[in-house]
């Protein structure tokens, strides 16, 4: 499903999304077309853009296409989704040691249509970091790993 949602190829393109989308949440995905965690996450994607059109917008970018990105937020585990608000980094309270970016796929659409809608409502209120309104058995658990130390 990765080839019905726009795809960002460069630094430049990622720049002009972040300082483009206005007065709605930016979902930047990185991870690679062919991996199946990934296929699946694009999947769920794919299905909510429609119904998410006038909160959202949701771009696909390519891990080995971006690496100023990939390194800037330390993606390390794939997929990794990234949010932002007016160019605002939005971060999000999962539970876990990292607000940055929501690391694997989400387990069903709703979850993903409930962060949005957590976020947007947040954002639209100046809150740069919100409480996750998914279940925690439903966030997959990884350990950081901090590479080059």
């Amino acid at each position: 499903m990765s080839f019905l949602l726009p795809k960002l190829t460069c630094k430049r393109e990622v720049d002009q999304a972040i300082k483009g989308v206005a007065e709605k949440v930016l979902v930047l995905r990185f991870g690679r077309d062919n991996d199946a965690v990934c296929l699946q996450l694009d999947d769920i994607l794919a299905k909510t853009a429609h119904d998410l059109s006038k909160m959202a917008v949701i771009y696909l970018v390519d891990v080995n296409k971006v690496p100023v990105y990939t390194q800037y937020f330390d993606i390390s585990y794939i997929p990794s989704t990234v949010f932002f608000f007016n160019g605002q980094h939005m971060k999000v309270d999962y539970g876990s040691p990292d607000h940055t970016k929501f690391v694997g796929s989400f387990k069903t659409k709703q979850d993903f249509i409930d962060l949005i809608e957590v976020i947007y409502r947040g954002a639209m209120r100046g809150k740069l970091i919100v409480r996750s309104p998914i279940d925690p058995k439903n966030i997959p658990k990884y350990d950081l790993l901090y590479q080059g130390i």
